[in-house]
């Protein structure tokens, strides 16, 4: 099994203890730099594997266990990972797929970060999960706590998404609803100095990015869009962003890869954002992305911050990537074509991708064929506001008149069912 030999600082490559998953890199941080901390192995990774002769199971993630911190057998595991690819050429965006990490346990792909985060915590005598989530980190860190059987105490944002906030508070988690968004991060960082409480989220700001050990989870969505795809990766990757941990998780699965010669390169990774931090930090050559504020509220909770993170503008830079900034009207959009065309249900923020392709398309920085998966990170029962403002009601029936029904189908929905 591999062997974590530190944990590593993405920008001066200074090494720390394995212990030292809850800060970032001192001496960047002492020079002004912002930066981030990632796991560096003993040994290369997947060196004694051939690529066609990967293990047939578990039916989960830990198929890659020769690629993570620590063996199958000490995971805490809901079957998360081994997500669909579906390809979505009905949507007119030319060749597109998505990788539907609807499909996961608590139904996004945090679950994948939560996963090795809390297994690495309980392999490190963790006693307490920490998260300060607004969604879908909180409820998979809430979930894998639960299922570890170690408490967890999630800070969340008052006015966060209901059906997040109650998937959280469902799983056992010590909920509390913080009127200020930065305020998570203090109380965090209290229980973490205090009390040794294990963070499976950044807890200071700005933020640099994720749980190092969490983010080795994010690398399995690359090993699986690699094989899914015959090992011949997509062009582009694209990817509905907060604070852009899973862009660096999937740059570093797509490296590792390339070194071990399963594929030729890696793709390029585009941002779909809802604030601007990533595409202004792309334009002005910032070492840390801005804080950028919206003009109008987002519709997108799950990835609603204002400012990105050195981790997410890193991948960017690796891989000559791009970000493109979402509004309301493009996710109303793509989420109702979504679902129409192809029978996938996603969250708001998860369409914001479809939106980003259509643009860069339009620009010429994605070419006409060129193919492209995107990261569909969770099911739109997470967040059902939007459809249900948009839909409206839908018209009632008195009795069980069949005439009624016949007249509601053509002048509700414009379906004549004599035609």
């Amino acid at each position: 099994m591999p062997r974590p030999a530190a944990l590593a600082c993405i920008s001066c490559g200074a090494d720390y203890p394995l212990t030292h998953y809850a800060d970032d890199c001192p001496a960047c941080r002492g020079a002004g730099v912002p930066s981030n901390l990632t796991v560096r192995y003993a040994e290369t990774l997947g060196a004694a594997l051939r690529r066609d002769a990967l293990p047939a199971g578990p039916n989960s993630l830990w198929r890659f266990a020769d690629f993570l911190p620590l063996p199958a057998s000490d995971a805490i595991t809901l079957g998360e990972g081994a997500t669909p690819l579906h390809d979505v050429a009905a949507l007119g965006l030319g060749p597109v797929w998505v990788k539907d990490e609807s499909r996961n346990p608590t139904w996004s792909f945090k679950d994948r970060l939560a996963c090795l985060a809390v297994s690495m915590a309980r392999a490190l005598g963790a006693t307490v999960i920490a998260s300060s989530s607004s969604g879908n980190a909180g409820a998979a860190t809430a979930a894998y706590a639960a299922r570890a059987g170690l408490p967890c105490v999630v800070f969340t944002t008052r006015g966060a998404v209901g059906p997040m906030v109650t998937q959280m508070r469902a799983y056992g988690a010590m909920v509390f609803e913080c009127a200020d968004r930065a305020d998570r991060w203090t109380l965090v960082s209290a229980g973490v100095k205090r009390f040794g409480w294990y963070p499976t989220t950044t807890y200071f700001g700005p933020a640099v990015g994720s749980n190092p050990y969490g983010i080795e989870g994010y690398k399995t969505i690359a090993y699986e869009i690699a094989e899914q795809c015959g090992w011949a990766v997509p062009d582009w990757c694209v990817l509905p962003v907060c604070y852009g941990d899973a862009l660096y998780g999937m740059w570093k699965g797509f490296e590792e890869l390339r070194a071990l010669g399963w594929i030729d390169r890696v793709p390029r990774l585009a941002a779909a954002e809802v604030s601007g931090s990533l595409a202004a930090a792309l334009a002005t050559g910032a070492a840390m992305p801005p804080v950028s504020k919206r003009n109008e509220p987002t519709i997108a909770g799950s990835i609603g911050a204002d400012q990105g993170t050195v981790q997410g503008l890193d991948a960017l830079r690796r891989t000559d990537g791009a970000a493109v900034t979402i509004d309301n009207a493009e996710m109303e959009h793509w989420q109702a074509r979504l679902a129409r065309a192809t029978g996938l249900y996603a969250e708001p923020a998860s369409v914001a991708p479809f939106a980003a392709i259509a643009r860069l398309r339009a620009a010429g920085t994605i070419a006409a064929g060129a193919r492209v998966v995107v990261l569909l990170t969770a099911g739109g029962l997470k967040d059902p506001a939007t459809t249900d403002r948009t839909l409206g009601a839908a018209p009632g029936l008195a009795d069980g008149d069949f005439d009624a029904a016949c007249r509601a189908l053509k002048t509700h929905y414009g379906f004549d069912p004599h035609a």
